[in-house]
């Protein structure tokens, strides 16, 4: 697809290349259509207009075509990330299940020893009603 895509690239340039010396070199305008249509300039002019009309549906259907499949390719990709997301949600799932069976500890909680008990809560302390020197706060 890709060759195809730079082949009808290639003939669109060399096309505009085309005519652009058509347009800027009377001459060779000249010459051209005495080789190709005589010296019927409708007729050249025409002619033309059908080869750049099929030069730009030839590009368009390409570039659609190469977008089309591009997409298509990145939606199966995605679908595989995804798909292998799921599994290793799916495998760590099945870990967590296991390890939580036999009893080990998960990652992230504390296990205190046998016979721990918890310290007393500290009472908050009482404001003072002196100052340092003995004197009473205001």
């Amino acid at each position: 697809m890709l060759a195809l895509k730079r082949l009808v690239t290639v003939l669109v340039m060399v096309y505009l290349l085309l005519v652009l010396l058509l347009l800027l070199s009377p001459g060779s305008r000249d010459g051209l259509m005495a080789v190709t249509a005589g010296n019927d300039a409708s007729s050249f002019y025409y002619a033309m207009f059908l080869i750049g009309a099929a030069l730009l549906t030839l590009q368009l259907i390409t570039e659609n075509l190469d977008s089309v499949l591009l997409r298509r390719d990145v939606a199966s990709r995605e679908g595989k990330i995804n798909e292998l997301k799921a599994r290793l949600y799916d495998q760590q799932l099945e870990q967590r299940s296991t390890s939580a069976n036999v009893g080990a500890a998960r990652p992230g909680t504390t296990v205190h020893p046998e016979g721990y008990t918890p310290p007393a809560p500290i009472s908050p302390a009482r404001p003072f009603t002196s100052d340092r020197d003995g004197s009473p706060l205001a």
